[in-house]
């Protein structure tokens, strides 16, 4: 681990450090004060809800998010309704942002958590376009988990080809949120780092990746204009690799053996 945070550190020397500050995640106990208050604004404060509620703050082997989620659910059947379907990896992925995370009425901590807890749930099912989209709708500071908040919109970015947005937010989950991050997000996160730094444009392992993000689009039934427009390029960058290939053959049929009886460059 020691030894991967020393080379990425290397990786992003020339990066433009983070101009924000160390990032703090909301412990059990200030998050479960937190979810009472919720409760309360939206009329669930009855005691057979609080004294549900209690069980799940009770849970200490489970994450805060997750309990975070349980309590949502709890108390708001759209919330429920919405965890539910993106955990379900029979339901159809979805195509555009759910409105309560655009309802200003509802408190910012409900529907930035929500959405986290969301975004999770759909990146577990490689639903990367809408869990991203999700996310950029909030900040990290807004989460009682900003760590989990930075790894997961970096799968996205990184999933996606994103390489200066994953940088980005890679380095500030690697700086702001060292303190509070577990060493599975560094180590998932500095390996993702060393990946794209031997990304190249139009090379074979470009082509690779664009393909296997196709078949990731036509899993989810994603076949649409997009889908083929990812196609199209795939093939036109192949075409161009065909001719390079075939245009260096040519040139070294057209120029013959080396004099020297050596092997000419490339052989």
């Amino acid at each position: 681990m020691a030894f991967l945070l020393v080379v990425a550190g290397a990786v992003q020397a020339n990066d433009q450090k983070s101009a924000f500050g160390a990032l703090d995640s909301v412990s059990a106990e200030a998050a479960k004060v937190k979810l009472a208050g919720w409760l309360k604004e939206v009329g669930k404060s009855d005691p057979a809800t609080v004294a549900k509620l209690d069980a799940i703050w009770k849970e200490n082997h489970r994450s805060v998010l997750d309990r975070v989620a349980d309590s949502f659910a709890l108390g708001d059947p759209v919330a429920a309704q919405l965890i539910s379907e993106a955990r379900d990896p029979l339901a159809p992925a979805p195509i555009v942002l759910p409105a309560v995370f655009k309802n200003e009425k509802a408190s910012s901590f409900y529907r930035a958590n929500l959405a986290l807890i969301y975004a999770r749930a759909l990146i577990n099912r490689r639903v990367y376009e809408e869990a991203l989209t999700t996310l950029k709708t909030f900040s990290p500071d807004q989460v009682v988990d900003p760590a989990a908040f930075l790894f997961h919109r970096a799968v996205c970015e990184h999933a996606m080809q994103q390489k200066p947005e994953a940088s980005k937010t890679i380095t500030r989950l690697l700086e702001e949120g060292a303190a509070i991050s577990p060493d599975r997000y560094k180590t998932v996160a500095t390996l993702m780092l060393l990946d794209m730094h031997t990304w190249k444009d139009k090379d074979l392992g470009d082509i690779a990746r664009k393909m296997d993000n196709i078949e990731r689009r036509l899993d989810i039934a994603r076949g649409g204009p997009e889908t083929q427009r990812q196609q199209r390029e795939v093939l036109n960058r192949l075409d161009e690799l065909i001719k390079k290939l075939e245009n260096q053959d040519k040139k070294k049929k057209k120029d013959g053996p080396p004099k020297d009886g050596k092997p000419g460059e490339g052989e």
